[in-house]
């Protein structure tokens, strides 16, 4: 993962400029756990390329958003899809909603936060912030909002409580589903999808979700890191987003209404052929359903004390995604609590409609 070699080929061909790349959002080939420092590499090598190939100092490099979703089990296969404006005599402006992207960071969250109310109003702040810079005013224009929160480790774990307070758990993988989970319902309340939930809320009353959210989490970072992608109308470029939700693990129509919605006009029965190299990408989070279920059939995700449900379900929703796109490399990350209908998640895609 150290290899950020093909960015660099994408900005000596000019296909994009240093200096314009706003956001990343990949795939690494670690274990998406909390010891997965694949991330972390991953993480130095593509900034690192930024700030050879362009003129910003490291310091500012430093402050665009780079989200990286640690396993690509299955299919999976490693990438980054890397998002850079295009100076005002390249793009053609249009009323048309075309893709707009925003960011934010929140204020700091502290251990004893995670998993409560206090991040949750710490993210909504966020997201409505990553808005505005996006020029989207309307929630109903906002269909993809990617972050990066903390989670706890030992040593912030030790910290809380040695300042008297108490956390969430001490479970740090639990924390994962936890972190993810807290921040989908601070975007749900900044896009007004809910009302502001209670404490005992949180990983229980799984009704309670965004449909556009997909939060992952880690070790890098104290605060969220929020990325907004939406349509604007003005903006000019080619580009257009929009979503839907995988009902279940296998909800391949879930997939292909989230490209619809998009924007492109396929036949009733769609294949992979059928995007004719128009789809950039698809971005979604998934969940084993809690009730050990998929369409009424049992299987043993939950119980499975060898390989982790995180790593089972990722690769399985990633090969449907795969069968969909015909192509594996897609951004598929696990741990959706509160993102998408239970058992199902959140899907995005941006096309390009030339």
């Amino acid at each position: 993962m150290a290899d950020a070699s093909e960015l660099a080929k994408l900005i000596d061909d000019g296909v994009m400029e240093a200096d314009r790349v706003i956001a990343i959002i990949g795939k690494t080939e670690g274990n998406g756990g909390v010891n997965d420092y694949t991330r972390i590499i991953a993480d130095r090598a593509f900034r690192e390329v930024i700030q050879e190939k362009g003129t910003r100092p490291m310091e500012d490099v430093r402050q665009i958003p780079i989200v990286w979703s640690g396993g690509t089990d299955g299919v999976i296969s490693p990438h980054a899809t890397i998002f850079a404006t295009l100076p005002e005599e390249k793009t053609t402006t249009t009323d048309e909603p075309r893709l707009s992207v925003g960011f934010a960071m929140s204020d700091q969250l502290l251990p004893e936060e995670i998993g409560r109310t206090p991040m949750i109003e710490k993210v909504a702040v966020a997201v409505k912030e990553a808005m505005g810079q996006a020029g989207i005013t309307d929630p109903a224009d906002v269909h993809y909002v990617q972050t990066k929160t903390p989670l706890l480790t030992i040593d912030t774990i030790r910290d809380a409580k040695s300042r008297g307070k108490t956390v969430w758990t001490d479970d740090t993988l639990k924390s994962m589903d936890l972190s993810n989970g807290v921040t989908a319902l601070g975007i749900a309340v900044a896009l007004g999808e809910i009302e502001m939930p209670t404490d005992a809320d949180v990983l229980e009353n799984r009704d309670l979700y965004s449909a556009v959210a997909s939060c992952s989490s880690g070790v890098e970072l104290d605060r969220a890191q929020i990325v907004v992608v939406g349509n604007a109308r003005g903006v000019g470029g080619n580009y257009r987003i929009g979503h839907s939700v995988m009902d279940d693990a296998l909800d391949a129509d879930g997939i292909w209404d989230a490209i619809k919605d998009a924007g492109l006009e396929l036949p009733e029965r769609p294949r992979p052929s059928d995007l004719d190299e128009r789809l950039v990408n698809v971005f979604l989070k998934c969940e084993a359903s809690q009730n050990g279920y998929v369409r009424g059939r049992r299987n043993a995700m939950l119980d499975d004390s060898d390989v982790h449900w995180h790593r089972q379900i990722k690769a399985a929703v990633g090969g449907v995604t795969s069968a969909v796109t015909g192509d594996p490399a897609v951004f598929v990350s696990v741990s959706a609590a509160h993102q998408g209908p239970e058992g199902g998640g959140p899907v995005a895609a941006i096309v390009d409609l030339g």
